[in-house]
């Protein structure tokens, strides 16, 4: 499995944002090949958005996607790109 983790610092809004269209969210995302899950959290520091798939290339895919999606669909909820963080997962339970 591969695992994104994108970080909107000082963003806690954009939470709320994203979950009051959680239905287009979840509709474009499960149309990766190998998507397994995505979760969004608001934070103390921010908005993060973790996103989990069988590999790397669909892990990319979504952070494609999700960066599309939010540019042209709320295009002035993001001053800065997120951190990103991604990578192979070496343990879950």
């Amino acid at each position: 499995m591969y695992v994104t983790i994108r970080r909107y610092e000082d963003n806690q809004a954009l939470a709320d944002r994203l979950a009051a269209r959680g239905d287009e969210i979840r509709e474009i995302m499960s149309r990766v090949s190998g998507f397994h899950a995505y979760y969004l959290v608001r934070g103390t520091g921010g908005t993060a958005s973790v996103t989990v798939c069988g590999d790397q290339a669909g892990a990319e895919e979504t952070n494609q996607l999700a960066a599309g999606w939010l540019r042209e669909n709320m295009p002035d909820a993001v001053s800065a790109p997120p951190h990103v963080n991604a990578g192979e997962v070496v343990l879950n339970f």
